[in-house]
């Protein structure tokens, strides 16, 4: 654009404070030369009339903002089952984390880089937190228990860092997308050459013309504004509206770490893209490098995994985004990244199927048919109507984003706004049909109204091209584009998953165990942004629409009597009228139906949601005490039973038994000092007692037996039976190993041949119920 244009366009301030017309600069001019009361007030009065306040604008995404996190913490809360606040939950990997805040309480935070039994690290953010949240709570006199410590965690994690994290994403997006925005195209046409030659014959037209389009340009602003943040204000709440995070994942394992490492992952997400941006504009890098790489560590110690999500999801920003340099560099990045993990894996997981890829995972079974996998996906996990709505706005939003982002491309490569508005002004005929087709052909074809050049005549008009920090060209197609290739890739990943079997499939899917619940946490992050961006493009598409509908109806009011200029004259009355007709219609219909759509998908998605209702009542089975099986990992009986045993051994001797029969739990219900206090000690590993036990045990050996369980404290080492392994745990890879603690023959051998000493029995709870001691020497 030429400076000429741009003068005649109207200086835009950067605030987005106002359009000054030709009229209003010399109205300024005027009023500091002379300095009069009649000059100030004839300023003021063609001051853009602004219909929020400053303070308001300024408030108004943290009101936003505020209101949309809190329900969604409210809605986690009220789904929360209240039955997991006193006892634990019971299923695989629950004990573990109640174990690690346990050894936290117990040794302090040095213990955080070695967790497990055996002294090894484990991801430590989320127990650390929890043992904070304990420790908080005692400085106000509050005891706080390993259970309520480990829900309120998991509460702030899912209710408030998810949803403002998904909420810092999603309005990166949403700014992006509206760069530049709002110029309306009516307040640029009434400001080209030939529409102000037009207003030149009457000074005073001229100026109530000008201010028109001045109020146009502020309804814009504050069409674009309010919708943003009426976007904004739901996010939160969709957020948390899905099965797929954090739900599943409580109710999975549960997965805490990785749900927690998920739950911070929208904040290192948006701090890439904006160093990605910093990158392009060659401003403010290290200060974003230096933030993404503190946000990095904070999820990398959450959960390393997550680094495999975050790069699926990066793969297409990068490409798009990047200098050809950091592209290379990234991605031999990320090949070191997938050697050093295959090499884990070889080193830690001995097995023989590793050079046959189509037998790992040899246990898993396919969950969907392809269909219902796939539409899993496009409807973000939700159920029914929610469903059906969320799938329809995201595939017509994403069709919209890409017809709005190709227009976008198409006016930026012409070179020149004043080609794309010059038709604003055709020559009228007198033909009444005529005048109707030419006026839809006026401003740039009353479709293209606001999603073609409204938003790019910022762009250029506000950007030299010698201007370090000016938009890329195309940044709107870029991000659909990468939004929609990243949700495919999430998608092919889940489908891998959960319906295709075969060698190809295991690979694909294998960074993330081949577990449909860790897979499903990543849809939210690429269908959340994709859907804000679609419902924004729709927003003006249906603008656009009632744009055209009110203003060609208004063409009427153009005056084909201006003999002295093929453009035709406009009286101020018509004029005005005009605009102030296109202002409401193509500022506030397309925010007014998004605000309708997206509130109804928010709200019917808490009305209709079976699948959190059966997370919900899953967790709340896995926490009650009323089995119908008595072997089952927690019953009242075994709870009675624990309680017993730690009345008569203490907190100091050591317990062995098999932990699969729930006696793990005692290490957190009662502070017993289990030797198995986790389904899963490792025994593969070097230097650690656990697999020494288990062989000496399986021997037969009582000599053996006493040899290796006697130097493991001093305190004395206990034998508690409970019956056999629980049928929930029957999936555990590993639960031959424990097999000999439920070996009665076994057992009663060594009582037999005095290695065991039976100090109470408790086969009024169940057969074979017993608690023996060790016979060591004092």
């Amino acid at each position: 654009m030429t400076s000429e244009q741009i003068t005649n366009t109207g200086s835009v301030m950067a605030n987005h404070g106002s359009i000054q017309t030709p009229a209003q600069t010399q109205l300024r001019q005027d009023g500091s030369s002379n300095g009069g009361p009649s000059e100030r007030k004839r300023d003021l009065r063609w001051r853009p009339v602004m219909l929020h306040p400053a303070s308001l604008r300024v408030l108004l995404p943290w009101l936003t903002s505020i209101i949309g996190i809190a329900s969604a913490l409210c809605l986690v809360i009220a789904w929360f089952p209240s039955t997991v606040w006193n006892t634990p939950i019971v299923s695989s990997d629950a004990p573990a984390h109640y174990y690690f805040i346990r050894r936290l309480l117990d040794e302090g935070l040095g213990a955080a880089l070695h967790l497990w039994p055996h002294n090894s690290f484990y991801p430590p953010l989320f127990h650390v937190c929890a043992y904070f949240v304990i420790k908080i709570a005692a400085l106000f006199g509050v005891q706080c228990s390993i259970y309520a410590a480990f829900n309120i965690t998991w509460i702030i994690a899912s209710g408030v860092i998810f949803p403002s994290g998904m909420l810092v994403l999603c309005r990166y997006f949403l700014q992006r997308w509206n760069r530049g925005n709002p110029i309306s195209c009516i307040s640029q046409a009434s400001s080209t050459p030939e529409s102000s030659s037009v207003s030149e014959s009457s000074n005073v037209s001229n100026q109530q013309v000008s201010s028109a389009v001045n109020r146009q340009y502020n309804a814009t602003l504050d069409a674009t504004f309010v919708l943003q943040n009426l976007i904004g204000l739901f996010v939160p709440v969709l957020a948390v509206s899905s099965v797929c995070h954090p739900y599943g994942l409580l109710n999975a394992g549960p997965l805490i770490a990785f749900g927690f490492a998920t739950s911070l992952l929208p904040f290192l997400i948006a701090a890439t893209l904006r160093l990605f941006d910093e990158i392009a504009a060659r401003e403010h890098i290290v200060k974003w490098l230096v933030i993404t790489a503190v946000a990095g560590v904070v999820c990398l110690v959450a959960h390393p995994r997550i680094a495999f999500t975050y790069a699926l999801i990066l793969v297409p920003f990068i490409v798009l985004r990047l200098p050809w340099k950091l592209i290379l560099g990234a991605f031999i990045a990320m090949c070191v990244g997938a050697v050093a993990f295959v090499a884990l894996m070889l080193t830690s997981f001995k097995s023989d199927r590793w050079a046959n890829p189509a037998s790992w995972f040899h246990s898993h079974q396919p969950s969907k048919n392809l269909w219902e996998s796939i539409s899993f996906c496009f409807t973000d996990g939700l159920d029914g109507f929610p469903a059906i709505l969320f799938a329809l706005l995201l595939i017509a939003g994403t069709v919209a984003a890409f017809v709005c982002a190709f227009r976008r491309a198409a006016v930026r490569s012409s070179d020149s706004l004043s080609a794309a508005v010059s038709t604003v002004a055709p020559a009228f005929s007198d033909d009444a049909d005529a005048l109707v087709s030419d006026a839809a052909v006026s401003l740039v074809s009353a479709s293209d109204l606001p999603t073609a050049s409204c938003s790019d005549a910022a762009d250029v008009s506000l950007s030299a091209p010698s201007e370090p920090s000016r938009p890329r060209r195309n940044d709107r197609l870029r991000d659909v584009i990468a939004l929609t290739a990243a949700f495919l890739l999430v998608t092919l990943v889940y489908v891998c998953t959960v319906t295709l079997v075969g060698a190809l499939p295991n690979i694909i899917s294998s960074p993330w165990y081949r577990d449909e619940n860790r897979i499903m946490t990543m849809l939210p992050l690429v269908a959340l942004p994709l859907l804000v961006i679609g419902v924004n493009a729709l927003s003006e598409c249906v603008s656009a629409c009632a744009a055209s509908a009110s203003f060609v109806p208004s063409a009427s009011s153009f005056s084909a009597k201006n003999s002295a200029s093929s453009v035709p004259s406009l009286s101020s009355a018509s004029a005005v009228s005009s605009v102030k007709n296109v202002s409401f219609a193509s500022n506030w219909i397309g925010p007014i139906a998004a605000f309708l759509v997206i509130a109804i998908l928010a709200v019917s998605a808490q009305i209709v949601c079976p699948s959190r209702t059966a997370a919900r009542d899953a967790i709340i089975a896995h926490s009650s005490l009323n089995q119908s099986d008595p072997n089952e990992q927690l019953t009242e009986q075994k709870i009675t039973v624990l309680r017993k045993v730690m009345e008569r051994t203490g907190t100091q001797a050591t317990i062995i038994s098999d932990p699969l029969n729930g006696s793990m739990y005692a290490e957190t219900l009662f502070n017993a000092s289990m030797l198995y206090p986790i389904i899963n000690a490792r025994t593969d590993v070097p230097s650690v007692p656990f697999g020494r036990v288990e062989t000496a045990f399986a021997s037969g050996d009582g000599q053996q037996v006493l040899g290796t369980v006697c130097p493991l404290t001093d305190a004395p080492e206990y034998f508690l039976t409970m019956g056999d392994q629980a049928q929930s745990l029957q999936s555990f890879p590993y639960r031959a190993q424990y097999d000999s603690f439920h070996n009665e023959e076994l057992i009663d051998a060594y009582v037999d041949g005095g290695t065991l000493v039976k100090v109470a029995d408790y086969s009024q709870y169940g057969q074979g119920w017993a608690l023996y001691r060790f016979v060591c020497a004092d």
